[in-house]
């Protein structure tokens, strides 16, 4: 008989069960929901009785006994962690009592429904898993009938067992050294991690995992979390005195983050927390499969690899050029033609035009019709750049629309990138926006819209103080759902400066992600690794660009910068008319053995085997969703001495007979296990990709 996903063993006690793991709530007699357990799987009996141990007792009157324990704690009683929910009434009170009035469990989605004891205000709180991935997904939902200030509402507080010790992991960057990974003990007291940049940002992404300090790739419990949400954000990560952790996970920066009047409703994005009893690989690759399975709007599909034309021409686009540059990308084997910045009003520098959706006429004097049609008789799809959220001054549309930018009145107006940003919030704004979006989408033969956003928002005004930022992001979600809904044909990459949003509920919305502008192979090998905690392969899109690299100067060897670049979705975005011939005939080889490659790494499990954090030798693999077919990856990156790079060892595979595609050598399992795969790697930046099959 199989388990049913949510169920009441007893009353007040829950448990969500995912294939992993089990999630026990109580309500230990009293109306608040407390955390009973949370990690390895439990029947109902043990359910039971964690839910019956005691609360922890204060050792004085400065502690709470929920504290550390309660799903969703306010910011008055008896009580005194950061606060999941503050609310303000008109007359100036914060106080809220919640009564419970029904639970309700259907097909995995439990609801906890709650009224205010003495005001006409509705909490509930949901939490849902879904059958075969290990996720359990939180949010709150609050229904009022009387005017209210809302200070703060996170989607969850998610409350870890006592562990001996602690230990963060979470990913920080800056534009260009996106998605770094970073573990360290947790001190006590409070971590914030956040976004006051309108977007997810590349400072920080919504995600972290805590262990005690002892977990790694293939072994420990992990407790990990994420907020689908890509407007301003944080995650307080708290260590308690009582020596327990919470980690709360919200919309918005600062307070507060909505005004309710009557009769209206406000529900908090998804927070998605998993457990792993087998280290952070596992975690990984848990997180993979729900992210494929359900959050990309098509995981399983595979990616084409993609030419831009960016590297090449920059703002120097025509007609004739693009064409010329498809024609290249097409020998090379690329199926999908990108044509990025320039195309469009007076664009010829990034000091105009924004904003002006038409083709420049002198440079597609009969539109984009002509590109389109030749792309595909070139046996490519076609692909286009866009900044629709961005306008610059001197554009057709500021001169016409100067209030429909974030801006403080009476107060200079500060550009970067000589651009602003248009209030997406706006309705009006809004459906400029889309019809535009929709008007090319409807002419053009068009497969693949890259959406870029270059800038945050500096100056929101008189829109400053409350939802200037949900209001972006929600509607821009809702443009997103409209075009994805009248043009299913079409498929959508965010890019936001590189990895600037980069979350689950942008990847809900789109079909892959730019983790960084930073191209470097050497830098992407941790930029990958960071991106790679969370997300999966088939949503990271990674170019092969010219030498030396445009930010770091470095100049690594072709098959190097391919080889990084074919651990996620390849593209080519080189200065293709100025590659010699050998480059243009190793690239094709090397595009060829990717589309071989690609279900195994677009769809197949990830295993890191040495990390570019700790070794000059990096090395990981993918296994496919079958089991028969791996694909290996074997660096060596600042790499000195001339010692050769150690065999890869392959725990992973199953058992039997193991080939090497490309070269027919046979190695048993137990030999690729212990010994491990041998690429030969001796000198600095020589790499390898191997595809092996199980015979």
């Amino acid at each position: 008989m199989v388990s049913p996903l949510v169920c009441q063993p007893a009353p007040g006690v829950w448990v969500l069960r995912t294939p992993r793991s089990a999630y026990v709530l109580s309500l230990a007699g009293q109306d608040v929901p407390l955390t009973a357990h949370w990690g390895a799987p439990v029947d109902d009996e043990a359910a039971v009785e964690l839910a019956r141990v005691p609360a922890d007792l204060p050792r004085g009157s400065w502690e709470s006994p929920v504290d550390g324990r309660e799903e969703y704690p306010s910011d008055t009683g008896l009580r005194f962690v950061e606060p999941a929910l503050a609310l303000r009434f008109p007359d100036g009170s914060r106080t809220v009592r919640w009564v419970l009035d029904a639970a309700e469990a259907d097909e995995g989605h439990l609801r906890l429904r709650y009224t205010e004891q003495t005001r006409p205000l509705r909490l509930t709180l949901h939490y849902r898993v879904t059958a075969g991935h290990d996720v359990v997904e939180r949010w709150a939902e609050l229904d009022t009938d009387v005017a209210v200030e809302v200070l703060r509402a996170d989607s969850a507080a998610w409350c870890l067992p006592p562990l001996d010790g602690y230990r963060l992991s979470s990913l920080h960057g800056r534009w260009g050294a996106d998605s770094r990974l970073e573990r360290a003990p947790l001190p006590a007291g409070a971590v914030r991690i956040g976004s006051r940049r309108t977007t997810t940002s590349p400072m920080h992404n919504p995600w972290v995992a805590v262990d005690d300090g002892t977990a790694t790739e293939t072994a420990g419990e992990v407790w990990t979390a994420a907020l689908a949400w890509s407007g301003t954000w944080r995650i307080d990560v708290q260590r308690l005195p009582v020596g327990r952790v919470v980690v709360n996970a919200g919309a918005g920066h600062e307070e507060p983050v909505a005004a309710l009047s009557r009769g209206t409703t406000y529900a908090t994005p998804t927070s998605c927390g998993l457990f792993s009893g087998e280290g952070f690989g596992a975690a990984s690759r848990a997180w993979h499969d729900y992210v494929r399975a359900r959050v990309l709007p098509h995981g399983d599909e595979l990616r084409p690899v993609l030419y831009n034309s960016w590297e090449a021409t920059q703002f120097r686009v025509d007609e004739a050029g693009q064409m010329a540059l498809a024609e290249r990308a097409a020998a090379l084997g690329c199926e999908l033609f990108v044509m990025d910045d320039g195309w469009f009003g007076a664009r010829i520098s990034d000091t105009a035009g924004l904003g002006d959706w038409r083709p420049n006429p002198d440079r597609f004097p009969n539109g984009l019709g002509p590109l389109v049609k030749r792309v595909g008789e070139l046996g490519m799809r076609f692909g286009i750049w866009v900044e629709p959220e961005m306008v610059n001054p001197d554009s057709d549309l500021y001169r016409a629309h100067p209030d429909w930018v974030y801006a403080s009145p009476g107060y200079p107006r500060h550009e970067l990138r000589n651009q602003l940003v248009l209030d997406v919030g706006k309705a009006e704004v809004a459906a400029w926006l889309h019809g535009w979006l929709d008007a090319l989408l409807s002419e053009h033969d068009i497969a693949f819209v890259k959406w870029d956003m270059n800038r945050p928002v500096t100056d929101p005004g008189l829109r400053g103080d409350l939802l200037w930022s949900t209001a972006h992001a929600r509607n821009l979600y809702g443009i997103l759902d409209r075009l994805r809904r009248d043009h299913p044909r079409v498929r959508f990459e965010s890019c936001a400066s590189g990895g600037g949003r980069v979350d689950l509920a942008i990847l809900a919305r789109t079909d892959q992600v730019w983790p960084s502008d930073n191209t470097d192979g050497s830098d992407r090998l941790h930029i990958q690794e960071g991106f790679g905690q969370l997300y999966p392969a088939r949503a990271m899109t990674a170019w092969v660009t010219d030498a030396p690299n445009f930010l770091t100067g470095n100049r690594l060897p072709l098959t190097f910068r391919f080889h990084v670049a074919m651990a996620g979705v390849l593209g080519i975005g080189g200065d293709l008319p100025h590659w010699g011939v050998d480059e243009q005939a190793s690239a094709a080889a090397l595009i060829a053995q990717y589309k071989r490659i690609r279900p195994i790494v677009q769809h197949g499990g990830l295993h890191r085997l040495r990390s570019p954090r700790e070794s000059s030798a990096p090395a990981l693999a993918y296994l496919s969703a079958g089991g028969d077919e791996a694909a290996v990856f074997q660096f060596l990156d600042g790499h000195r001495y001339g010692e050769p790079a150690p065999p890869a060892r392959l725990p992973f595979l199953p058992p039997g007979t193991w080939q090497d595609a490309d070269t027919g050598r046979r190695y048993p399992q137990a030999f690729l296990a212990t010994h491990g795969l041998d690429a030969g790697l001796s000198r600095n930046h020589d790499s390898a990709v191997t595809h092996l099959r199980r015979v």
